[in-house]
Formats: structure tokens, sequence, C-alpha cells
């Protein structure tokens, strides 16, 4: 029978296995700088430009909409900086040297992924109240977490906690929207 110890073992084996073989990515320029991109976009830049654009696109009446994506933003961040604090997970090119660094850390820890979990969290938001921005956004909110493992900056299960975060907070914002 197996031991606790020896199951997360192999867990961990095989997700730096995964985590490894994404990271390959960052060998071809045209990978590299297409996910530097959405990680860049991912910072919040994209996001808060969207909160900004949204009434001007739809009128006033939207105004909610860019309050709540701030709301959730907000409650977002002081969530995952906890989990930051609590889990103190390293990120996986501190780890291990067989991860290369393709971008810049906010941070020294990885879990969860902040970016994936505002990303998943705001798409949810934009395509509840506009779904014909959903061809646009969910492209972008899947390139941002994608880019997190193939950048060296986050493990996978980073980017699934994160998402996981990001569509319960989405799905709460976009039912007070």
């Amino acid at each position: 029978m197996a031991t606790h110890g020896s199951l997360l073992s192999r867990f961990d084996a095989a997700e730096y296995r995964l985590c490894r073989r994404l990271n390959r990515g960052v060998e071809n320029t045209g990978i590299r700088l297409y996910f530097k991109a959405a990680s860049r976009l991912g910072d919040g830049v994209i996001w808060y430009a969207l909160m900004l654009a949204l009434p001007f696109i739809y009128g006033s009446q939207v105004v909610k909409v860019s309050l709540v994506m701030l709301a959730t933003g907000a409650v977002g961040l002081a969530v995952y900086k906890i989990l930051k604090r609590i889990f103190v997970r390293e990120r996986p090119f501190i780890r291990h040297s067989g991860i290369s660094l393709a971008g810049a850390p906010l941070d020294r820890y990885s879990f969860p992924s902040g970016h994936t979990l505002h990303a998943v969290a705001f798409t949810w938001q934009i395509c509840a109240a506009f779904p014909e921005l959903s061809i646009a956004l969910v492209p972008l909110a899947l390139s941002i977490a994608a880019s997190r493992v193939v950048l060296g900056l986050h493990y996978p299960t980073d980017v699934l906690v994160g998402a996981l975060l990001g569509a319960a907070s989405g799905a709460i914002g976009a039912s007070l929207i």
C-alpha cells in the first residue's frame, strides 16, 4: 500500500515533468514572445483598459459591470496574497534547475496564479454581460493561464487553482451584474 508521502512525491514528480515539457516552448522565439506578451497583458493592463472602455462602448448603464469587476479584482488580489503567504510555494524556476525563467516574476511564490485568477474572473464577468466579446477574451484568458507555466513562473496546479478561484469569483461577480 502506498503511503501519503509517496503519492505526493509521485504527483510532484509528474507535475514537474509536465511543467518542464511545457516550459521547453520558450526555446522557440515565436512561442516565447507570444507568451511573454500574453503574460504582460495579464499584468492587469488589458483588464483595466476594458473596465474603462466598456462604458464608452456600451453606454453609461454598464458602469456597474466595471465596478463589479473592480471589486472582484480587489477581492481576488486579497485572496491570492493570503494564499501565497500561507502556502509559500517557491516558483518552479527557483526550485528546479531544469525550468527556464522567461518572464519576470512579481514575487517569489507561485501558489496560486494571480494572473490566471484575474483572467478567468474578468473574462467570466465580461462574457456574461457581453457574450460577443467571448471570441477574443476566452483565447486571451487561456493564453495568459498557459503563459504562466510556459514561462517557468508557475506549476500547472498553481494555474488550475487560480482558474478555479477565478471561476468562482467570476460567477459571483456575474451574478451581481
